[in-house]
């Protein structure tokens, strides 16, 4: 659908008086160069590139392409730097709003464009993942052919919400979410630059770092509290954005949390602490401090993993495969579900039963390791399948479990200097005491007499 003349009257009105535009839309970038972040997608010959013209020159035109990534990571920016920089014709749709009518009304166009002067189309699909299979499909022969060359922007995985074959005509390039750097430079730019708030005011160092944390890497978020803000302070007459103004605009409080700092290794170690103690209460609420200033998900989900094994082992052996489960949805899903499932794991841990026995075991063991404790392996343990290994006595005399009524052999397993240690003790907590009652009766089954 071509853009109408009211539509077309109101982006120059924009242009024109840029004051009455929020400060995100001013401050969309005008070519590539001023594009924030998402560097490893704009050098020289990538796709995005070649689709305004840049080296796109020969037989091979430039490919369609499907961006994604999560909210204001610059998808839809992307695509206004392209239909401003570009000298095809360029045409914008929504999935919410638009059906297979209006894709069909848009590549019948791109056909007489072509074939009446030469003028190529761009065509730019908002949330794709919102088309059906059927809507989707109609995109097909205009793709294949080139008709037009699509940029289609989604949030959701586009091995689940795209058709394989619109997939394997185009090239998925995936945004990251910005960094700190990149919103920081953003924010500078926003705060001096004409088009945005011209050096009305200025953001010290405090409100900036909670200004970030309450962007979570999304441009769009970070220039919108910055306008409310900044509109706050002006109204107070002051020049100044302070970091309570900021507060009281936004209605989130600044949580003292540096993720470089002190506060990102304490709050961690109260966390895993307060789930070591068996406090769910005090858990959750390092755990919710940590999300609400930004923490890397993953980062959680890590210490998570190593906690399930260091406090709770085998008292209960579903604990960690619960906390990889965590971490695997974690890098899947991200924030903010990702919290969901940050909760619900953190729960299961500081309530499960607790035992170190695990730690402890491997840290005796390590100890009499570097001590020199090694010895050589039992004679009859060793490898036996190499020619002349039973002329060394490799692996004669070895008695097979499984041959046995009880599967358990009484033979030396471990080499002399430590045949008599013991490293595992089992606590009778939770599922261990099963542990501990195994751990008794084979080792009396294999005549160890315990150190």
């Amino acid at each position: 659908m071509e853009p109408d003349l009211f539509t077309a009257a109101a982006e120059d009105r924009q242009e024109k008086d840029p004051a009455g535009s929020p400060l995100a839309v001013r401050m969309r970038p005008r070519t590539l160069d001023e594009v924030v972040g998402q560097q490893h997608l704009l050098k020289p010959g990538a796709p995005l590139r070649r689709l305004v013209g840049e080296g796109a020159k020969g037989p091979a035109g430039p490919s369609s392409v499907i961006l994604w990534g999560p909210p204001g990571t610059g998808k839809t920016t992307l695509a206004y730097v392209v239909s401003k920089a570009t000298d095809k014709r360029f045409v914008e749709l929504s999935a919410i709003t638009a059906g297979v009518k209006e894709v069909r009304a848009v590549i019948d166009g791109a056909r007489r464009a072509t074939g009446g002067y030469g003028k190529e189309t761009v065509l730019f699909l908002d949330e794709i993942h919102r088309f059906s299979k059927a809507q989707q499909d109609s995109l097909l022969p205009a793709v294949e052919n080139r008709w037009v060359t699509l940029i289609a922007a989604t949030t959701e995985n586009p091995y689940f919400s795209v058709i394989s074959p619109l997939l394997s005509r185009s090239l998925l390039l995936t945004l990251e979410p910005l960094t700190d750097d990149d919103l920081r430079g953003l924010l500078r730019r926003a705060l001096s630059d004409q088009r945005g708030l011209k050096g009305a005011v200025t953001l010290p160092e405090d409100t900036e770092a909670h200004l970030l944390r309450i962007a979570g890497g999304d441009a769009r978020r970070a220039l919108t509290a910055l306008e409310a803000a900044a509109g706050a302070a002006l109204d107070q007459d002051e020049t100044e954005i302070s970091l309570q103004t900021l507060e009281q605009t936004v209605d989130r409080s600044a949580v003292t949390y540096d993720r470089d700092g002190d506060q990102h290794y304490d709050v961690a170690s109260a966390l895993i602490k307060s789930i070591r103690g068996s406090d769910v209460d005090a858990a959750l609420h390092y755990l919710a401090r940590m999300i609400d200033a930004g923490e890397d998900p993953r980062f959680i989900a890590r210490r998570l993993m190593i906690s399930a094994s260091e406090d709770i082992g085998l008292a209960d052996p579903g604990a960690l495969p619960l906390a990889v489960a965590a971490a695997q949805a974690v890098a899947m899903i991200g924030f903010p579900e990702a919290a969901l499932t940050l909760s619900h794991t953190t729960i299961a841990l500081a309530l499960a039963p607790k035992s170190n026995a695990a730690t402890l075991a491997i840290g005796a063991a390590l100890d009499d390791v570097r001590k020199g404790m090694a010895g050589s392996v039992p004679a009859h343990l060793r490898d036996g399948h190499y020619k002349g290994a039973a002329k060394l006595g490799h692996a004669q005399g070895y008695v097979y479990p499984h041959d046995l009524p009880e599967g358990i052999a009484a033979q030396q397993y471990a080499p002399d200097g430590i045949r008599d240690r013991e490293y595992y003790t089992p606590t009778r907590h939770g599922a261990e005491a099963r542990y501990a009652d195994a751990v008794e009766w084979t080792r009396a089954h294999l005549g160890r007499k315990g150190p």
